[in-house]
């Protein structure tokens, strides 16, 4: 038997079909062109399944369960995506919809807790009891998983790891608080300190400018890294400055769960030991068990955008 799991996103919609060895044998995907009527979506989605199921020359009687990750505040139980606002949906029936669409049980979870079940099945997380997955993005998401399950709360709401504070009265967040490690540890925290200190000083100096052709619009999550490599100072203070608020909350997290492993994901999680190096200075001085044996390990996600689809697949 196989399992399928859709990926949900602002931008595309993939399906991917999963054996019980965690591997993807077939995928397919389309836009998810937004914002449209919930039914297209859910027609969209069933179509992506179906075409998925179709590449591996099997049919979906042959598919134990379809689970689906998406982003927002997502209820497992009722099978209602209670809100995404990079949807623009509200209470969301989409269990129901899927379900009639393609005569299967359908699951549904928040895409980080998703993805951060696939690198505890699969990933980086393997063989460990208890870990955390982070997502450096245009925010930051979050995934805990306790005791080989996911952690969600009693709303399903938790695990919203980007939102605690780490600086008070701080930069505002797109949730409405000011403060969040969001808003100073996200990929768009990231690329608006590169762009600060770039305006603060010569602009014509400025090496991470020239890499942007003169136009500040490019800067991107890579930017800062690539000059700092390249031996620019300026580009050194950024990621100073970066690394502290990132390891801020990497400490409290680590503080708060103990996990074995502690997994970083998104496109800067692509910079690996020029990321981690700096990282784990920082937390081996401030973590509270500095004098522990046993030690949260932290490493890079490994299945990148496999993640969710694997971890959606095996939902239950």
């Amino acid at each position: 038997m196989y399992r399928l799991g859709i990926d949900l996103g602002g931008t595309n919609i993939v399906a991917g079909l999963v054996n019980k060895d965690y591997k993807i044998v077939a995928r397919a995907s389309c836009k998810t062109n937004v914002p449209r009527p919930e039914s297209e979506i859910c027609d969209s989605m069933a179509e992506v399944a179906k075409k998925a199921v179709a590449k591996a020359g099997i049919t979906m009687e042959d598919v134990e369960s379809i689970g689906i990750g998406v982003p927002g505040a997502v209820n497992p139980k009722t099978g209602v995506i209670e809100y995404s606002a990079n949807l623009f949906f509200h209470n969301w029936e989409v269990v129901k919809m899927m379900e009639e669409r393609l005569g299967t049980k359908v699951i549904i979870e928040n895409d980080a807790n998703a993805a951060a079940l696939g690198e505890y099945l699969a990933g980086s997380a393997k063989g460990a009891k208890n870990a955390v997955a982070i997502t450096l993005g245009t925010g930051v998401g979050g995934g805990i998983i306790i005791d080989g399950k996911i952690y969600s709360g009693s709303n399903y709401a938790g695990a919203e790891l980007g939102h605690m504070v780490i600086v008070k009265d701080g930069k505002e967040c797109g949730c409405g608080r000011k403060g969040c490690w969001e808003a100073y540890a996200s990929a768009t925290g990231l690329i608006n300190l590169t762009k600060q200190k770039i305006l603060s000083g010569k602009l014509d100096y400025s090496y991470m400018l020239k890499q942007c052709d003169g136009d500040i619009n490019k800067v991107n999550g890579k930017t800062a890294f690539d000059a700092a490599a390249a031996g620019d100072p300026d580009a050194q203070e950024v990621l100073d400055e970066y690394f502290g608020y990132l390891a801020t909350g990497l400490v409290n997290i680590i503080n708060i769960f103990q996990p074995d492993v502690l997994c970083i994901g998104g496109g800067i999680s692509n910079q690996g030991e020029n990321l981690l190096s700096p990282l784990r200075k920082i937390i081996e001085e401030e973590r509270y068990t500095k004098h522990n044996d046993k030690q949260t390990k932290l490493c890079t996600c490994t299945l990148a955008n496999d993640a969710g689809i694997i971890g959606a697949a095996f939902l239950d």
